[in-house]
């Protein structure tokens, strides 16, 4: 099983490399690609973007929405050859999720922040007409500096929201830096204790660590569930490894097929 989930994470960062010939943050979307995985292929009860049961589904780190349009194609959701759309004017793989454009896109994204207060909503929808369905949001550790990230915490945690699982994609790099040197991410895990969350740290790179921790939630009974996934930022290539630029930098035509084939 676990092979198959790491073939499809593979095949996520062969995607996303030759999307991202055209815009940028390639970096973050390959970090989250074992995580999106483990969750599409391993975890949530996701079998049609139109089931009413379906488990739910936020990307708040929108701008590495590349990587979900491969699960997305993956998944059969949308057609393979139209990931070629991605970031082309006119078309509806946009460079953040914006829901309605294509099947499987929950909630529309970007200005960080916002996932988890929208999923918070979700997740109590689905409490108070008690439904089975769950929540994941996955988020950037960057993103955790914005205040609304806290506020929908505290919510949660009020509401016991124990269908609310978030995964944050802690890759210590953000736009201008890295996070430890802006905020501190070593403390995430504390934080969303403070707030009322349960947690667990996991290596976002080993897909059966993801797999187990996926599998615990509720890590508590009426407690919303937070996994620190500590992540490599273009992890799998080594040039774009831990590297600041390929929040920035598109593939260049030359250097595509070299780096799918280190992926190998």
């Amino acid at each position: 099983m676990m092979d198959s989930i790491e073939s499809a994470a593979r095949q996520i960062r062969k995607d996303v490399l030759r999307m991202h010939q055209t815009g940028s943050n390639a970096g973050g979307a390959m970090s989250s690609a074992d995580i999106l995985a483990v969750l599409y292929f391993d975890t949530m009860n996701l079998e049609s973007p139109d089931d009413p049961k379906r488990d739910r589904f936020v990307m708040s780190k929108g701008h590495c929405v590349s990587s979900l349009y491969s699960v997305l194609a993956q998944k059969g959701f949308i057609e393979r050859d139209r990931l070629a759309e991605y970031c082309v004017d006119g078309k509806l793989l946009m460079g953040h999720p914006t829901r309605g454009g294509v099947p499987g896109i929950e909630a529309s994204s970007g200005s960080l922040g916002h996932g988890l207060p929208m999923a918070v909503g979700m997740a109590w929808a689905a409490q108070k007409d008690k439904l089975g369905w769950r929540t994941f949001v996955l988020m950037g550790d960057g993103e955790c500096q914005e205040g609304s990230v806290w506020e929908g915490a505290a919510v949660a945690a009020r509401l016991a929201l124990d269908n609310l699982i978030v995964i944050v994609d802690a890759n210590n790099l953000q736009g201008y830096g890295r996070c430890e040197d802006i905020l501190p991410i070593n403390t995430l895990a504390a934080k969303f204790r403070s707030f009322g969350w349960s947690t667990m740290e996991v290596d976002g790179h080993d897909c059966a660590q993801i797999s187990g921790a996926l599998k615990a939630v509720p890590f508590e009974v009426s407690k919303p569930s937070a996994i620190i996934a500590k992540t490599v930022k273009g992890k799998g290539v080594r040039e774009m490894e831990d590297s600041l630029g390929w929040h920035y930098f598109s593939v260049p035509k030359e250097k595509l097929q070299d780096f799918c084939d280190e992926l190998e």
